[in-house]
């Protein structure tokens, strides 16, 4: 099959990298471009918590502080967002493969699905958390969402779980060590 434009969702979660790679080697297989997409969500890792406005009758400045912290939580996240995006795209500019990229604000799965349909996306290439059959259950899948509601095939990459050979090193070291 030819792929003539791929979506890539990616988050700043260790998986992101993978992602990426994997989109950027399937476009040059089939010399598609790439839309990279990145959504700022409360779900995702690292985003900065909403303040609880409960106690604004009772203390007034204490609102509007932690109103203020959070907005530069929220700019430094947006901006640590957009950085990672233009990282990924040069990266894809210097491999020969049209490339571009959008941020957008809201829940990732229909954010996803949404942008799939109105950049007339041929394939969707996402990655999966890996979240207990418990927890998504109560909070959903992103990846579960798409799949149902993606108007074009999904690859779905999974966290590859092959160990760091530093990481092998250090804990074969600390066994072999002697108290």
């Amino acid at each position: 099959m030819r792929f003539k434009k791929i979506l890539v969702a990616l988050d700043r979660s260790e998986i992101g990298q993978q992602v990426f790679e994997e989109a950027l080697d399937l476009a040059k297989l089939t010399q598609a471009s790439l839309m990279l997409l990145h959504v700022l969500s409360s779900e995702e890792e690292g985003s900065p918590y909403v303040p609880m406005l409960s106690n604004m009758d009772y203390y007034p400045g204490l609102s509007s502080q932690s109103f203020e912290l959070y907005q530069k939580q929220w700019d430094t996240f947006k901006n640590l967002g957009i950085q990672m995006l233009q990282s990924f795209c040069a990266q894809a500019n210097a491999a020969g493969v049209t490339t571009e990229f959008t941020q957008n604000v809201g829940n990732p799965g229909r954010v996803i699905c949404d942008l799939a349909h109105s950049c007339d996306a041929d394939l969707i290439v996402m990655g999966r958390r890996g979240h207990s059959r418990l927890m998504e259950l109560f909070l959903g899948s992103v990846s579960n969402y798409v799949l149902h509601h993606a108007p074009c095939s999904v690859h779905v990459v999974h966290l590859s779980v092959t160990p760091k050979i530093d990481e092998v090193v250090k804990e074969t070291t600390s066994a072999f060590s002697v108290n």
